[in-house]
């Protein structure tokens, strides 16, 4: 397979655009000054982001594969990508403009939040798709841990940014610090970075060769059939319910890190901004190296190591007496995410039947999501019942144990039937 170091360059650029919003958006700065600013305290503020991930997360299993299915039956990928990106965009752009104390402010954040991350995790699904297309399958797991990579590098750097322009008493550029605008703004920030580096995607990524003809039948006729055959291949529907099981902590623990952060240890938003970039940097620097280590030892090795570090330290983060304890272990979290994440798209890559990647990424996307409402209700329900932010990051353990029991039974295949 030979595809041209722009087409790779350019779909790696997608990972370094949308990181941003994952990162300052939903992690570690928005999240956080809502359950501070917009809320009418944290516990409520922390409850109700719980909801609308939640939320989200039903939205998102269900828009997903047929989403996907329309796509290659329309043989629109790239276009249907570029629509998401856009809604994902101003959505976020808009966030910037709800101040606190107007009226309705929790709501209107809450709903632009809500449409924003549907939005993302719907162009991700698409953006993942390309993978197979663009990667021999010997080279999936570097390829796809560079590409992660480089995404935590796009969201340590969008971060840093905002920290030094921004998220200061005195911003540069002579940005207001009226209603904490010099922290809405870090979603303008967000907004600009998202379109600014997407745009080579577009450029040099062209639209996957299919086989034969394009599907003639509606969406849910389509994924109709391919739920149906969906065990003929490889063993996927193993992996995706392990993946249902395990991607609720991860989506949880970029919910609320930030949130837990600052309401248990008391960090400030700067403090928080700061505990990213580390983490970030942990996270690149884990999808880095065990890229090599998914192609040399397989995807569900990868995966499996990683379950086995993110139990021990979610559960540290759970117990930690200090700030100093809390910084070990999310230390510890970021490593392993970036591994967690990156070998689960490559092993769905290798076993994906090219011309319905889009259908099947959606599938994926599916089982990262259909309970993905799960880990933030309980974490929530749990939070408000225990009145306890520790209470409620514990319940993050028994997904990564789920998940890796369900993984565990699964015999790792590298090629979809034919």
């Amino acid at each position: 397979m030979r595809v041209p170091r722009r087409a790779l360059v350019g779909w790696s650029l997608y990972d370094w655009a949308n990181s941003a919003f994952t990162t300052l958006v939903i992690t570690f700065v928005y999240g956080t000054y809502f359950t501070k600013a917009i809320a009418s305290d944290e516990l409520t503020g922390t409850t109700q982001w719980a909801w609308t991930m939640g939320l989200g997360g039903i939205a998102i299993a269900l828009l997903s594969p047929l989403i996907g299915a329309s796509a290659d039956r329309h043989r629109r990928r790239r276009a249907y990508l570029m629509v998401a990106t856009w809604i994902c965009v101003v959505a976020t752009a808009a966030v910037a403009f709800v101040r606190p104390g107007m009226e309705n402010a929790v709501l209107y954040a809450l709903a632009l939040v809500f449409v924003a991350n549907v939005a993302f995790e719907v162009g991700t699904a698409l953006y993942n798709s390309f993978l197979p297309s663009l990667a021999p399958k010997a080279r999936m797991g570097r390829i796809s841990g560079y590409a992660w990579a480089s995404g935590y590098l796009g969201g340590l750097l969008c971060l840093a940014a905002a920290l030094v322009v921004l998220v200061r008493p005195d911003p540069l550029f002579g940005i207001s610090t009226e209603a904490g605008f010099n922290y809405r703004a870090t979603n303008l920030l967000v907004a600009a970075w998202f379109l600014v580096f997407s745009i080579p995607m577009f450029l040099w990524v062209r639209e996957p060769e299919r086989r034969g003809e394009a599907g003639t039948d509606n969406p849910f006729a389509a994924l109709a059939r391919t739920f149906a055959k969906i065990r003929a291949y490889g063993g996927i529907f193993r992996f995706l319910i392990a993946r249902l099981l395990y991607n609720d902590g991860l989506v949880t623990v970029f919910a609320f890190g930030g949130i837990y952060a600052a309401g248990t240890f008391g960090m400030t938003l700067d403090q928080v901004i700061l505990f990213g970039i580390v983490l970030n940097v942990a996270a690149g620097f884990g999808a880095w190296i065990f890229g090599f280590v998914d192609d040399r030892l397989g995807a569900k090795a990868t995966i499996m190591v990683s379950l086995v570090a993110l139990t021990f330290f979610t559960a540290l983060a759970a117990l930690a007496p200090s700030v100093t304890w809390l910084w070990v272990a999310g230390v510890g979290v970021g490593i392993f995410i970036g591994p967690n994440q990156s070998a689960s798209r490559s092993f769905m890559s290798r076993i994906v039947p090219p011309a319905h990647a889009s259908e099947f990424f959606g599938f994926y996307a599916f089982s990262g999501k259909l309970t993905a409402f799960i880990g933030p209700f309980v974490l929530g329900g749990v939070t408000a019942l225990a009145q306890s932010q520790r209470a409620g990051v514990a319940t993050i353990i028994v997904f990564f144990v789920l998940g890796a029991w369900v993984l565990a039974g699964w015999k790792e295949q590298t090629a979809a039937p034919e």
